[in-house]
């Protein structure tokens, strides 16, 4: 949930109405009262709704609401005779660029305030930090046309924001605020993205942070518009709602050519929908006539059609409009939650704990009972993590992921003992004794099963603390196995042991090699153990079923 700050004097002059009257009904399009101050309100809003992250979407959509002024809001756009090139060697690095030309901007402090706010929350909603879009708005009046998005050398020196000095590429991500939290984004990189001028003077660093010769400032009256990302739609829907918020405000929005292509296209997106869907849905009765006249409160085009459906223009910065019944939750808004009758369900249903969290929850306070502190590693993992780095063969049981976004993240995993390891590794500056466990979910194959996994860290950590561990484990879950000498490669000869029920190995026990501990960067001897859960008796359904 975001929570945007609206100045009052600011959104009462966008809105055209007193604050009172606006605060009193903003809850009733889907969002929150924060806080109230004397000079302004904090509202949360729902992440769909990316358009109300700024003083001028909400005033957009309360004019609407309020019956101020309805329908489909224009924006012409006008060419603006800019152009832009993409160097084709970004196309690996961040290939996606957006942009605009906006002219006869007025900003005040509270105008400034709401750009800057909407660009970090778009930066958040849009471009999950950056990664898939990032936003830069530039004094168009300090640079020369045409510009180039271009895949630069990362000794290139510029002045970054808020800085004096001109700092290179490399410097940047290690000294500038910005490029330390960011850095993440474009390290890996041989080049990085930059944006220049016709005089190669740099805009910005995209997704880092922008030059301070770009600074938007009260005195700003054009801006260029930048949006670069690695999602094509996140970057066009970003410029989409940053030219319409400050067109909001007044400002004239002008297109620029990127190799050949006019951005942005501020066109409604056409959509037919069953008024008999929507009632049916909805549980109201309207007709075509009511329900165009709706959608139009919330600011869409919308005009009845004689077949019992409603052609409707879906405004170019509603990213959250996807299927009918978006349009359908926008008809119940605008007609009002407050006015639905209260009624209670037809048919009533009683829960109960599932009995595989049952066995989950037994497990917990049997290693909590044992001083273990409980951690969530990630599902999704790799195979070097999980056979490599353990020493252990890859397992032709193993579920790859179809379209992984990085290395890490390729496969299920069918152990949770490997990321145990791996949180060791993560935490091996803190102070020793670290005992931890997981319990969960792994796939094996096409089935999936829950197994549990423990690791004790310290240099008294030994195969007899591991057995007594996996002893008392079984115990308490009921189980009475056998153990056995055991060939993991994962742990030392001669001290470690499997766990063997109706002669099928469920578990594994002993002290970690020391190949492995070097493989994670540990120091200690670790003691650890992993468990098959269908093992134990009881086990609720079959093994595989989720």
């Amino acid at each position: 949930m975001a929570i945007i700050r609206l100045n009052y004097e600011y959104l009462e002059r966008l809105t055209g109405t007193d604050r009172q009257r606006i605060i009193e009904r903003l809850p009733m399009i889907g969002s929150d009262v924060e806080r109230l101050l004397d000079d302004h309100v904090d509202m949360e809003f729902f992440p769909s709704r990316v358009d109300l992250y700024s003083t001028e979407g909400v005033a957009r959509a309360m004019r609407g609401f309020l019956g101020i002024e309805e329908g489909l809001p224009a924006y012409p756009v006008t060419p603006s005779g800019i152009a832009f090139s993409v160097d084709p060697a970004l196309a690996d690095i961040r290939p996606y660029l957006g942009s605009a030309v906006i002219r006869n901007v007025r900003l005040d402090e509270a105008g400034i305030e709401s750009l800057m706010g909407l660009q970090e929350a778009l930066h958040w909603a849009l471009g999950r930090g950056r990664r898939k879009v990032a936003i830069g708005v530039h004094d168009m009046d300090a640079v020369r046309p045409p510009f180039r998005y271009l895949a630069s050398p990362r000794d290139r020196r510029f002045v970054p924001l808020d800085f004096t000095e001109d700092l290179s590429m490399e410097e940047i991500l290690s000294d500038h605020p910005k490029g330390r939290d960011y850095a993440r984004l474009v390290e890996e990189f041989d080049r990085f993205p930059l944006i220049v001028d016709a005089d190669d003077r740099v805009l910005s660093f995209p997704p880092i942070i922008n030059g301070e010769l770009t600074r938007v400032t009260t005195e700003t009256r054009n801006i260029l518009l930048d949006c670069t990302g690695t999602d094509e739609r996140a970057v066009r829907m970003a410029a989409n709602i940053i030219c319409t918020a400050l067109a909001e405000a007044g400002a004239t929005i002008e297109s620029v050519d990127i190799d050949g292509t006019p951005y942005p296209d501020l066109s409604p997106v056409e959509r037919i929908v069953s008024v008999a869907d929507c009632a049916r849905l909805l549980g109201l009765d309207i007709d075509a006539e009511e329900m165009a006249a709706l959608l139009r409160k919330m600011r869409f085009g919308a005009e009845p059609l004689p077949d019992g459906r409603v052609r409707v223009l879906v405004p170019p910065y509603r990213a959250d409009i996807m299927h009918d019944w978006d349009l359908f939750e926008d008809v119940a808004v605008a007609y009002g939650y407050d006015r639905f009758d209260a009624a209670l369900p037809r048919t009533f249903t009683t829960g109960r704990e599932h009995p595989i969290s049952a066995l989950e929850r037994t497990v917990r306070t049997i290693f909590t009972g044992l001083g273990y502190l409980e951690v969530l590693p990630f599902t999704l993992t790799s195979e070097k993590l999980l056979y490599e780095r353990m020493g252990r063969a890859p397992s032709p049981d193993v579920l790859p992921v179809a379209k992984p976004i990085t290395e890490d993240q390729s496969v299920v995993r069918t152990h949770i003992l490997p990321l145990l390891m791996e949180t060791l590794q993560i935490n091996r500056h803190r102070e020793l004794p670290q005992q931890i466990f997981a319990t969960g979910d792994v796939i094996r194959g096409y089935a999936t099963m829950q197994t549990v996994a423990a690791v004790s860290i310290h240099a008294g950590a030994d195969f007899s603390e591991a057995y007594a561990t996996m002893d008392a484990l079984c115990r308490e879950c009921g189980l009475s196995p056998e153990f056995s000498e055991s060939a993991d490669p994962a742990f030392i000869d001669g001290r470690r042991g499997d766990v063997v029920v109706n002669g099928k190995i469920v578990g594994v026990f002993g002290e970690i090699h020391p190949e492995v501990l070097t493989a994670f960067s540990l120091e200690h001897p670790v003691a650890a153990l992993e468990l098959d859960l269908t093992a134990v008796p009881g086990y609720p359904v079959r093994p595989g079923t989720p």
